[in-house]
């Protein structure tokens, strides 16, 4: 059984049209790549109250693994540590291991002369405050550290809303983690161009080969309007063994390319 997985973007900037969330986009290909499943995604504002109701909802639905992206940096707004430490009921407290992740941080910023000193202030901080029972991550590109918590049977981790930095974290620090709770998945997608602007001429074909391939995700959206319109169809599936999924992919591709053929649509390209 897939590991589920919520994914809640923190930032009022996001909800305020200011900033375009692409974290989420490049979360849920992530964990799809891994074998896990994306059941709910949403946008909060850097409101504690908020962030928590949405932690405390994963929790009481038995989420396995809940992803927060934003709200841990210096100021006072970053406050998705807050939250997170309130849904879980435990306290804050300065955390050894992220205070000297942090000072090594602004130790080399300061040594390449990108801040004008190491001084630990009140915000740096601010930054090494987890909630109690939480491990640090290492930011490889920022200075606020990831945080990884378990409450019950949910692993809470939180990430920087800068994209470089979750996606630095994410293919460093956090990996051995991923492994633990995901194991060794593969993600395998293939996409097919057909010359058909119509998608309601394409839905009985994708409906029957979906019926008899219920591991394979098939999905079509159309490119453009008109007479010289594209569909794209993608077919997705993720799993534990790459043989296992790529022989499902083939013959769910085989069942499409031959059900095209016989409703006379071509095919343009296979990629």
């Amino acid at each position: 059984m897939a590991i589920t997985v919520e994914v809640i973007a923190i930032g009022s900037e996001l909800l305020l049209g200011d900033v375009l969330d692409t974290n989420t986009n490049w979360l849920c290909k992530r964990i799809t790549g891994l074998g896990g499943r994306v059941c709910r995604a949403v946008l909060v504002r850097d409101d504690v109250k908020e962030i928590a109701t949405e932690i405390r909802g994963a929790l009481t639905r038995g989420t396995d693994v809940v992803f927060t992206s934003g709200g841990l940096g210096p100021t006072t707004d970053d406050v998705t540590l807050v939250a997170v430490a309130e849904a879980a009921s435990v306290p804050l407290e300065l955390n050894p291991e992220a205070l000297t992740l942090v000072r090594a941080r602004y130790e080399e910023l300061t040594a390449k002369g990108y801040v004008a000193c190491s001084t630990l202030t009140e915000p740096r901080k601010k930054m090494a405050r987890l909630p109690k029972g939480a491990k640090p991550l290492a930011n490889p590109v920022g200075t606020a550290p990831g945080v990884v918590l378990n409450v019950g049977r949910t692993t809470i981790i939180s990430l920087p809303g800068v994209p470089a930095e979750l996606k630095g974290i994410f293919g460093s620090s956090l990996q051995p983690i991923l492994k633990e709770l995901f194991g060794v998945g593969v993600f395998v997608e293939k996409e097919v161009l057909i010359d058909c602007s119509d998608e309601s001429a394409l839905a009985s074909v994708l409906e029957q080969v979906a019926e008899d391939n219920p591991g394979v995700y098939i999905k079509s959206l159309a490119r453009r309007l008109g007479p010289k319109g594209k569909l794209r169809v993608t077919l997705s599936m993720a799993g534990g063994k790459r043989t296992e999924v790529e022989a499902s992919i083939k013959k769910a591709l085989g069942e499409l390319k031959k059900a095209l053929a016989d409703a006379g649509l071509n095919i343009a390209s296979i990629a």
